[in-house]
């Protein structure tokens, strides 16, 4: 059996993989996505407000290229300094793109009962606790 890091690595590498070939066709990208969904979240959302949910998901250098993208490709704006808003083409994309995500999200459960899924769930947030809080020596 593969230790827990291979199965993670490798499972984060399939969602995003897979996640980018299926918004390419929208002009999105995994992380690009993920940021139209906190600022859609958030009607004060904010440039930290953002790289602090997405913190897990990418670098800082990552998060503020994905800022910059959505903001060049006009699917958000900034209403004041450092702040931002959904525009109508980033709210169209975004629904455009749901059916495929909830698609994409049954599929990559497949075979999961939602009690294995919470288990799952529930072992990898108390690992990363434990490794957080100091207590992985």
């Amino acid at each position: 059996m593969k230790p827990i890091g291979y199965w993670l690595n490798r499972t984060d590498l399939a969602l995003t993989t897979t996640m980018n070939t299926m918004l390419a066709e929208s002009g999105l990208t995994r992380l690009t996505w993920q940021v139209l969904n906190v600022v859609e979240a958030d009607p004060q959302a904010t440039d930290t407000t953002v790289r602090t949910a997405l913190t897990a998901n990418a670098s800082p250098a990552e998060l503020a290229d994905a800022i910059t993208t959505v903001l060049s490709a006009g699917w958000a704006v900034r209403p004041a300094a450092g702040h931002l808003a959904l525009t109508e083409d980033g709210r169209a994309r975004l629904a455009r793109v749901g059916e495929r995500v909830a698609a994409f999200r049954e599929d990559s459960v497949a075979g999961i009962s939602p009690e294995e899924y919470r288990t799952a769930v529930g072992v990898l947030e108390r690992m990363t606790l434990n490794l957080e809080s100091g207590q992985g020596h």
